[in-house]
C-alpha cells in the first residue's frame, strides 16, 4: 500500500465507526483501527492525534469557514447574516460528511466524545461570534451567536435523521425554536 495513499483517511474513519459500532468506543484500541484499515499504527498517528479524533477530524476547519462565511455575506442584518452563513458551511458540511447517525450514536454512547461535541461547537460559536462583532455591535453579535448555534444544532439533528435538504432543515428549525421561544409564559420574559 502507498505511503499517502489519498483513501486512508476515509478508511480510517470507516474502520473506527465500524470497531465503535461492533464493540463500543471505550472498547476498541487504535491499533484495532489501523489493522481494519489495513495500515500500522504509527500510520494511523499521521492522520489523527488519536483516538477519538478520527471522529472529530476536519472540524477544525468549520470555524475559520463560519468566520469567512459571515465576512462574505451580503445580509444586512446580524441575525440574516449568521443564518445565511450557517446556512453555507451547513450545506457544504453535509456534503462531505458520511455515516453520520452511527456517528453520532458513537458519540452518545461515551462522556469524553460529548465532552469533545461541546468543545468544538463552542469553538464554532465564539467564531461566529466573533466574526458577528465584526459588523456590529458585541453584545448583539454574542446574543446572534449564541442563538444561531441552537439553530445549526437543530438543522443537524433533523438532517441526520431525515435526510432532508440542509437548508430546509435549517428553515424549519429557525420557525420552530422561535416558536419554543415565543411559547414561553410573560412571567419568565423580561
Amino acid at each position: 500500500m502507498a505511503r499517502w495513499d489519498p483513501g486512508t483517511e476515509d478508511r480510517l474513519k470507516s474502520a473506527a465507526l465500524d470497531l465503535f459500532a461492533e464493540h463500543g468506543y471505550d472498547n476498541v484500541t487504535v491499533t484495532q483501527i489501523a489493522e481494519r484499515a489495513g495500515i500500522t499504527r504509527r500510520s494511523y498517528f499521521r492522520y489523527f492525534p488519536d483516538k477519538r479524533e478520527v471522529l472529530f477530524g476536519g472540524s477544525e476547519h468549520l470555524p475559520p469557514a463560519l468566520a469567512g462565511a459571515v465576512r462574505a455575506s451580503a445580509q444586512e442584518s446580524l441575525p440574516a447574516i449568521a443564518v445565511d452563513a450557517v446556512r453555507q458551511v451547513g450545506m457544504l458540511l453535509v456534503s462531505r460528511v458520511e455515516r453520520t447517525a452511527e456517528r453520532r450514536a458513537v458519540i452518545a454512547s461515551s462522556p469524553e466524545l460529548q465532552e469533545r461535541e461541546r468543545t468544538k461547537a463552542a469553538a464554532m460559536t465564539d467564531a461566529l461570534c466573533a466574526a458577528l462583532a465584526e459588523r456590529g455591535p458585541a453584545d448583539e453579535a454574542r446574543r446572534v451567536a449564541r442563538l444561531t448555534a441552537v439553530f445549526f444544532q437543530e438543522a443537524l439533528e433533523r438532517w441526520i435523521d431525515t435526510g432532508e435538504d440542509f437548508s430546509a432543515c435549517l428553515d424549519v428549525a429557525v420557525t420552530s425554536v422561535r416558536a419554543a421561544a415565543a411559547a414561553f409564559p410573560e412571567s419568565v420574559r423580561p
